[in-house]
């Protein structure tokens, strides 16, 4: 039976309790990040997260049909036997990865796109401050986010992968 104590400890119990409303979907530019970068981060860091675009299932899983497309394109590009054009893993902003722990920071977020940018921090931490950080374009696909963009910078010099691959395509 309710009592009139069970019905104000629940209450209070609903108020201090965050609704699922507020919670993060598994489909949120926040979430998907925190997911990858979980991922890169376990062990000593250096996994690294090359599984987001090591082959064509994973890249449809988290990349836009757009950005599939114009990496499909540049791959079919390459000569045969030569690397492709990105040849670095962009999650970790690496050839080594190194994620002990990470930050991810909302920049903007609409109803059908957003940036996010993430702070990187290593074991080393023998990278310039503006390198730690990557930064996401989303768009939303169907109901699903998907990351449209990639961009970083080394040693100081800017980088995106949509601009690495438009780029691979011209020579």
């Amino acid at each position: 039976m309710l009592t009139r104590r069970s019905l104000v400890a629940a209450s209070l119990f609903a108020a201090a309790t965050p609704t699922f409303a507020q919670a993060p979907t598994a489909n949120d530019p926040v979430t998907i990040l925190t997911v990858i970068y979980t991922r890169a981060a376990k062990g000593k860091g250096d996994g690294g997260a090359a599984f987001v675009i090591e082959n064509k299932a994973a890249k449809a899983k988290y990349l836009s049909k757009a950005l599939v497309a114009l990496w499909a394109k540049a791959d079919a590009h390459t000569p045969k036997g030569d690397v492709g054009p990105i040849d670095f893993d962009p999650v970790t902003n690496s050839q080594e990865p190194d994620v002990k722990a990470f930050k991810v920071d909302a920049e903007k977020i609409e109803a059908d796109k957003a940036t996010l940018a993430v702070t990187i921090t290593g074991h080393r931490n023998d990278r310039k401050p503006a390198d730690r950080i990557v930064r996401y374009d989303f768009v939303r696909e169907t109901g699903s986010w998907k990351i449209d963009d990639i961009k970083g910078s080394s040693d100081g010099e800017a980088w995106s992968i949509r601009k690495m691959l438009t780029d691979a395509l011209k020579s």
